[in-house]
Formats: C-alpha cells, structure tokens, sequence
C-alpha cells in the first residue's frame, strides 16, 4: 500500500471532517505531512502512508477512535470525487457500482488480489447476497473498512429510506474497544473476524432507480475520469514516480535530482539513466511539471496569481512571469482573466 495513492479530494474530505470534530489544522498538518496546498486540487494524488497518518492523527487530536465510522456516514462520495459524481449519473444502483469498480482507483487504489473490480456480489444463499470488498490485507487499515461500509449504508438510507439494502455487516478484523458504535451507526448486526468483508444485502438493491439520471452529465464526468486514470496508470512509469514525489513539496521549491532519487531508492545515476529511457531529463520534468500545475490552479480560477507562483516553487512572482511566458507565451495574468 506504500506505493499506492488516494485522490487528495479523499483526504481533504478526511481533515475537514476531523476539523469540523475539533481537531486543530495545523496539529493535523505537522502530524500528517499534508498542508493546504497538496488539498488544493482534488484530482491531485495523495501517499496512502500519509493519509493513513492523517486518519491516525485525526483519532488522536478528536479523542474519536471511531471517526472513520462517523465519517463514512457523514457524506456522499459526489461531494469530493468525479468518482461519486459518475456514480449518482447513472440509471440505477447496479449500473452504478460497476462504475465504482471501474474508476474506484480514482478515489482510493488498493491490492485487488482477483479480477473483476474491488466491490463483487456474490451469492449468499437463500435470496441474499454479499456485496463484498475484495482488497487484499484489509486488517492493516480497518478505518478503511469501517468508512466504506458505513457511506453505502448511510447514502443508501439518505436517499432511498425506504429501500431495503443492508441486512448484516460482516469484517475480518477483530472486534475493537469501540464494537458497539459499529451497530449504532451502521443500525444492522456486525460479525467481526469474519471470513469476508462484505455486506449482507437485498438483492433488490441493484435495481434501485437513482434520482435524476443524466446521460450527458455521465458522459462529460465519464471522460473527465478516464482521463484522470490515464494519468494514474501512467504514474507506474519512472516520471510518474518522480512526479508522485514532486506534488506534495513542489511549493516548496526545487528537490534536487540526487535527493530524489535517495527518497526512490535509487542512485543519481540511476535515476538519471532510467528518466533518459523515458525520454526526459529531470530538470524539464520539473519544469513541466510546474507548468501543468500552474496552467490547472489558475484555470481553477480559485487561488491568485501570486498564489499560484508559491504553490508550484516560486519564492519571487516575476520569476514565475517569466517562466509562465516561456511556457505559454502570455502572461499568468493574461490566462487567468481569459
């Protein structure tokens, strides 16, 4: 899971949520290593090792071991993913979990050790079925357990109360301190260290009509997601892996290539010679890197250009003038105002 990232619309939602309990930002930045600029861009990605750290940390300064039980339950994946979007434009609750698998990583990627997407339904017997989480190694980071099942249980009563959906909630891991809080929120028996986790659900479930299905709109954030998975896939790549590493410190100014590589495991030399394979050296990767970055912030529309100079390493806005001219030929305040 190391390697692996999540969408910083995710842990954004996460240090908010946690915020909102009472925990102190700047207590959940330093523990966490997550600031608002690496939040800024939802789409952006976010280390699992960090957004685990923000989940502990978020615990320990709420005084809440049940958080990700509360913050499942708290809010619609719409409201912090293209993912939840693409979800709720779809025709009906079956259509709209084969979207969940076929762009879930966009939210979170995890080990899948089967095909066939991370949520499987499976027969139960009798006239139930399993909506099951295939990831592999669920016992290392139970809260994510614990907020997946919890947010199908609380948007499917949100939105359809009457709709009969969860039956029983089963997990693999061993029951905690705070076991009871499990049925409370959840409102359906739970079985820990089970064999599987999944939801024990009505097969009814799958046909449900969602509200206000839109065609165009599913197609427009369909191919705004199929775009970000590109991205994503193409992050197995050695640029992806530098540019992984780029996004969270790129405010604060140059990484230096032999500080990089030590961070990848790897020597200069070898960093260099397997960027070269790629076809790109690492200062220009830097560069464009930056250039991607400023051209989205200022789109966005949401931050200055002053702002957007410190968030992609510029101590002195006219520096940034000058490279964004290089880059684009018009100034940032020119494509800002366009």
């Amino acid at each position: 899971m190391a390697a692996s990232t999540v969408s910083a619309g995710y842990a954004r939602n996460l240090m908010q949520f946690a915020v909102s309990r009472g925990a102190d930002p700047a207590a959940l930045a330093e523990r966490s290593g997550l600031g608002p600029a690496d939040l800024a861009d939802p789409d952006d990605r976010i280390p699992w090792a960090r957004y685990m750290d923000l989940m502990h940390a978020a615990k320990t300064l709420c005084a809440e071991p049940a958080l990700a039980l509360h913050l499942g339950a708290a809010q619609d994946l719409r409201e912090f993913s293209v993912v939840g979007l693409i979800c709720y434009a779809a025709p009906t609750m079956g259509e709209a979990l084969a979207e969940l698998n076929r762009f879930g990583r966009l939210v979170a990627e995890v080990d899948l050790p089967t095909a066939g997407g991370r949520f499987q339904i499976v027969p139960a017997g009798g006239d139930g079925l399993w909506l099951q989480d295939m990831r592999a190694d669920p016992d290392s980071f139970p809260e994510l357990t614990e907020a997946t099942w919890t947010r199908f249980i609380a948007e499917t009563r949100r939105h359809f109360p009457e709709a009969p959906f969860a039956r029983a909630v089963h997990v693999t891991h061993a029951a905690p301190a705070y076991a009871a809080e499990y049925e409370r929120v959840m409102q359906v028996p739970v079985v820990f260290a089970s064999d599987r986790n999944a939801i024990l659900i009505d097969p009814s479930w799958l046909d449900i009509e969602l509200h206000n299905p839109s065609r165009y709109a599913f197609g427009v954030l369909v191919r705004h997601a199929e775009t970000l998975l590109r991205d994503l896939e193409s992050a197995g790549s050695m640029r992806g892996r530098v540019e992984n590493l780029l996004l969270p410190v790129l405010h604060k100014g140059d990484l230096g290539m032999g500080e990089a590589a030590r961070q990848l495991g790897l020597s200069r030399q070898s960093l260099y010679r397997r960027l070269k394979d790629e076809g790109i050296g690492y200062e220009a990767l830097v560069d464009d890197l930056r250039r991607r970055m400023a051209l989205r912030y200022l789109e966005g529309r949401k931050v200055s250009v002053n702002e957007t100079a410190y968030l992609v390493g510029f101590s002195d806005p006219s520096s940034f003038s000058r490279a964004f001219k290089r880059w684009t030929g018009a100034s940032p305040r020119a494509r800002k105002a366009g």
